[in-house]
């Protein structure tokens, strides 16, 4: 669906866009800064605590981190469905609640089953607040924007730097507490999940102005009919893939140019330094000059390249320093398509969901995307083993997003 030009008023302005938010934005935003915080001091850290400390099998481990993203992925569409119903500050407090529970339990467990218990916890908690915090950014990132107030993809984009901000300054603290001992760092996520409850408690409105609560049945059928919805989804599911091979292609590429994975960190913090720093410049200059269907054209196409450039360069078999530049092109392209990507995916959502369903069809957007991450990532690991030449799995991931945008909804 194609967007008629914004009018003058409706474009970004040059002032910083935060000092023009309104109260409730200004704190969702910073729930989603102290989610990463908490979550990425300790999450990183778990493979080693359970393969170490614990002593799990490795495929145990692997079934761990599995259950987690499954229980916490796969339920976004719940929380999103009881986000409508019952509305945003009962389901985030219940998910901060579940959440502290989870990281104390951790850090006590130390059975299969307790481990377990503890991690689904965990991911069901992210389950309930974030589609109810992200649902509503993206509803009153459409009321500021039909207010004047700029792009709504402006208010999305900060949201995205703040979530960026916190998976990069999260596992640092992590590795200092660390340090001490995992419990430490289990309870000190534990206790950023505290703040959070009682900032929620005391700053969430009760009731937010103009925000419908429905039935918690009857929303699936009308979802599940609603073509522009699901291909958005599975345009969205096609981005999720390719950014999901940061984490299975790159590391193997890495690992055959340098020898060890060391170099990934580097490359993983480039990619969320220029999140923090180009975010919002990227945002403002897409909202001026694209609308969301072009946006994410573009997104796509930028991360189709970031794969071509591996894809072309790597029969030649660069190693060393040298080796690596190919990774880091990837990585670059990778996190400026992103850019463009995500927050437009996330602002089309409130103009293709049915009336007092945002926070179920936010929730559907990442379960249904979530789905397609896991069975694309299975057939990427599939075609690594096949013994083909190594870029056809590169071409393969280039030609996916390429091949996605023609899902994309139109007028």
């Amino acid at each position: 669906m194609s967007e008629p030009p914004r009018p003058e008023s409706a474009r970004p302005s040059r002032r910083h866009t935060w000092e023009r938010l309104n109260p409730l934005l200004r704190l969702l935003i910073l729930t989603q800064l102290a989610f990463n915080l908490g979550f990425y001091a300790v999450l990183p850290f778990l493979a080693e605590h359970l393969g170490t400390a614990i002593g799990m099998a490795g495929w145990m481990v692997g079934f761990v981190l599995g259950l987690r993203t499954f229980s916490q992925q796969g339920l976004f569409v719940v929380g999103g469905a009881l986000a409508d119903r019952y509305g945003v500050r009962p389901v985030v407090l219940a998910g901060c609640v579940l959440r502290i529970a989870g990281f104390a339990w951790l850090g006590y467990a130390e059975a299969d089953w307790s481990v377990i218990g503890s991690v689904l916890l965990i991911g069901f908690a992210a389950a309930l607040f974030s589609p109810a915090v992200e649902s509503e950014v993206a509803r009153q990132a459409v009321v500021w924007e039909d207010a004047g107030g700029g792009s709504r993809t402006s208010v999305l984009a900060l949201f995205t730097v703040a979530g960026q901000a916190g998976a990069f300054v999260g596992p640092l603290i992590g590795a200092l507490l660390l340090a001490v001992d995992y419990r430490v760092v289990c309870l000190a996520g534990a206790g950023v999940f505290v703040l959070v409850l009682a900032g929620h408690f005391w700053l969430l409105p009760q009731h937010i102005p103009g925000r419908e609560r429905v039935e918690v049945k009857g929303g699936l059928g009308g979802l599940l009919s609603n073509r522009r919805f699901l291909a958005l989804c599975c345009t969205y599911g096609a981005y999720l893939l390719a950014y999901n091979q940061l984490y299975l292609l790159l590391p193997d590429e890495v690992e055959r140019a340098t020898g060890s994975q060391s170099a990934l960190a580097w490359l993983f913090g480039l990619s969320s330094l220029l999140v923090v720093t180009a975010q919002l410049p990227v945002t403002r200059w897409a909202a001026e000059r694209l609308d969301l269907r072009r946006s994410m054209t573009a997104g796509l196409l930028l991360i189709a390249a970031g794969f071509g450039v591996v894809a072309v360069i790597r029969p030649a078999s660069w190693t060393g320093n040298v080796g690596l530049l190919p990774a880091a092109g990837f990585v670059v392209l990778l996190t400026l398509g992103q850019m463009l990507v995500a927050p437009a995916a996330r602002a089309w959502v409130p103009d293709l969901a049915a009336s007092g369903r945002l926070g179920l069809y936010t929730g559907a957007m990442s379960s249904v995307s979530g789905l397609i991450v896991l069975v694309g990532s299975a057939g990427t690991g599939s075609l690594m083993d096949t013994g083909l030449p190594a870029a056809v799995p590169w071409l393969v991931l280039a030609a996916i997003p390429v091949a996605s945008i023609v899902l994309l909804p139109r007028r």
